[in-house]
């Protein structure tokens, strides 16, 4: 069978949407690209054997599923430093800062794509709220078929039958699963309202304000009571304002006269941090995904592999000094 333009583009238009399902199950930015590349390419070589009894986009699903349950057999799973040990006691020092491979954290995500441009409002929202970071690493926690069955069901919207026949399995068997998977995932780790309010933007703009002057006072007041602070891949992190404080005036003191960009990642706030170049203007350092609880900030995620991430959120690596 020959393949038209249009059959090209119809299987294109779905990798955002392939793309998000493989970041949910893998829990890694990167991954998640190879493997709804390994789905593309699956799905091309199957279209002339496609019979149509179910929708592309559930055939799609079905074929990136399988990829990613191969995957996860050939590693270990990923988890954010909070899930791996205790926070920082007392003044932190170099020993403190211990590295540990890139493949065991959880990654950020692009909501370009990651989130198809064409779902409707309440499709997006649901989408938008299951690529949060709480979430990811809660999946992550979960057996992988368990975790195939909560995306399918209680995020895509597949019904049993359809989810037993994408797993090769029983409806029986499907059920039991999304109720055993259900109960490892707290309806927290959702991470609230899929937009913000405006008292909400309001107060991201107080801690970008604050963070930019380094008034570490200003930001450390928005932060909860039980704040997290992370910078994988280091495996330290610390808890609450005044830990945070004192790392921010203290060791993590370099990010004083930093810039913040926004942009768009795990259907969260977040921002590209270029912290000064000794060479002249700013040069990228972390990009931050922040965690919102109300009208405070719960969790701030800084990713240092910047040469990694900065270029799939289509973000330059240095900032030319501003024109005067």
């Amino acid at each position: 069978m020959t393949h038209t333009p249009s059959d090209v583009h119809h299987l294109e238009s779905y990798r955002p949407a392939i793309t998000g399902h493989c970041y949910r199950m893998l829990g890694s930015f990167f991954d998640a690209e190879d493997a709804a590349q390994e789905a593309m390419i699956r799905a091309w070589k199957g279209l002339p054997h496609f019979d149509g009894r179910a929708s592309l986009k559930n055939w799609l699903y079905r074929i990136a599923t399988n990829v990613c349950l191969d995957e996860i057999q050939s590693r270990g799973h990923r988890a954010r430093p909070m899930e791996e040990g205790s926070p920082v006691a007392g003044t932190p020092s170099v020993d403190d800062l211990v590295q540990r491979p890139p493949n065991e954290w959880i990654e950020p995500v692009s909501d370009a794509r990651a989130l198809p441009s064409d779902a409707d409002p309440a499709e997006r929202a649901i989408l938008k709220q299951s690529i949060r970071l709480a979430f990811i690493a809660a999946l992550q926690k979960l057996a992988p078929r368990q975790r195939a069955v909560l995306l399918l069901m209680d995020v895509l919207g597949l019904t049993a039958t359809e989810t037993a026949e994408a797993l090769d399995t029983s409806v029986a068997s499907v059920n039991s699963a999304l109720q055993r998977a259900r109960a490892g995932v707290s309806q927290k780790s959702s991470g609230g309202e899929a937009s913000l309010t405006e008292s909400q933007t309001a107060m991201l703009n107080r801690y970008v304000a604050a963070f930019e002057r380094y008034d570490i006072d200003a930001l450390t007041a928005l932060l909860c009571e039980d704040a997290t602070l992370s910078m994988p891949p280091y495996q330290l992190w610390f808890q609450g304002p005044l830990p945070i404080r004192e790392w921010m005036l203290g060791m993590g003191c370099g990010c004083r006269g930093s810039r913040l960009l926004p942009v768009e990642a795990c259907g969260s706030p977040a921002f590209a941090q270029y912290r000064v170049n000794p060479e002249g203007g700013h040069k990228a350092w972390a990009l931050i995904v922040l965690e919102i609880a109300g009208e405070r900030i719960a969790g701030i995620n800084s990713f240092l592999d910047v040469e990694g991430l900065f270029p799939r959120f289509d973000m330059p690596l240095v900032l030319p000094p501003a024109a005067s």
